[in-house]
């Protein structure tokens, strides 16, 4: 069984691809893929494996020994899955391969929001400290999360290994109904306890009906000085709105890892704003998941799937 991968560089140089290769009689290994170049490596391929190339319809229907697609990943996005389904090609992804990771990463946001690290890191460098008066800088007030209400969007095994830790600080935590199933769900709907939240954080899919969740109404809803993380997707929050929300005090904190288009090749505003005003905002490069463990993980999972196909 021969097989490829595309875009191994998403993995890291770090780690083993041994698993893999374990698996197939062949492996190619391809740091990066362009569209132009995708026809020319997956010939007489039984296996490819990607992470986040882009195959087509028109592709898929080009590799007729083409039997299976493995995703470096959970999402299909990527992938033309109709095509596959009519060549007979069989896709499968990985899940549940960075739940710590993401998890640990959804805390380091809130924490770091809550005491107003950037606040304070910023002071530091600035020289606010040696120039104080007294031993310490309290210029902006501090959140303790015990004892606070965190509302989690997304009660699958993210929102719940992020409700575990948030717990073991002492918060109160509510998972919201599915958006677009409210009348069907025993849960509360987010905009009816959103004036009652210390902390929203977002671990729910970007689907039609998660699409701009967070708007400016519900920020509005939401209780002034309130905390928001996204750990999801972007575009389940309106940013600008968040932006403007955090800007004008109704949010006491933004912290987002994820950005509607990635990598961001034009920029964004809330980039830019990190360069600019007192603002408790933290933006991280989607790297939540990025652990060697949860990379790791992936590697072992895309070998089980390997081992488990048959051509």
């Amino acid at each position: 069984m021969k097989a490829v991968i595309l875009d191994a560089a998403t993995l890291g140089d770090d780690i083993d691809l041994t698993p893999l290769r374990d698996e197939v009689e062949t492996l190619e290994v391809h740091d990066r893929t362009t569209p132009e170049q995708c026809l020319e490596r997956l010939q007489d391929v039984d296996v490819v494996i990607v992470n986040k190339v882009m195959l087509g319809g028109d592709l898929l229907s080009s590799l007729p020994r083409l039997k299976l697609i493995c995703l470096l990943a959970t999402g299909t996005n990527n992938i033309d899955t109709e095509t596959a389904r009519h060549q007979g090609i069989q896709v499968r992804n990985v899940t549940a391969y960075g739940t710590a990771s993401v998890a640990q990463h959804t805390l380091m946001l809130m924490l770091s929001l809550a005491n107003r690290l950037p606040l304070y890191q910023r002071d530091v460098i600035d020289g606010r400290w040696n120039r104080s008066p007294f031993f310490c800088l309290l210029d902006h007030r501090t959140l303790e999360l015990a004892g606070k209400r965190l509302a989690i969007v997304g009660s699958g095994e993210l929102g719940q290994a992020v409700a575990r830790l948030a717990t073991a600080f002492g918060m109160e935590v509510v998972f919201t109904a599915r958006p677009g199933n409210e009348p069907r769900d025993e849960r509360p709907a987010l905009a009816d306890i959103a004036s009652s939240l210390d902390v929203l954080s977002l671990h729910c899919p970007l689907t039609e009906n998660t699409r701009s969740l967070v708007d400016a109404a519900l920020l509005k809803r939401m209780k002034p000085g309130a905390l928001l993380v996204n750990c999801a997707r972007g575009g389940i929050i309106d940013e600008i709105a968040a932006l403007k929300a955090l800007r004008d005090g109704q949010l006491g904190g933004l912290g987002v890892d994820v950005l509607p288009e990635e990598p961001p090749r034009d920029g964004h505003p809330l980039i830019d704003a990190l360069n600019g005003g007192d603002l408790n905002l933290i933006v991280t490069p989607h790297n939540a998941w990025i652990t060697p463990e949860a990379r790791a993980n992936v590697v072992r999972l895309t070998a089980d799937n390997l081992r488990s196909f048959k051509v």
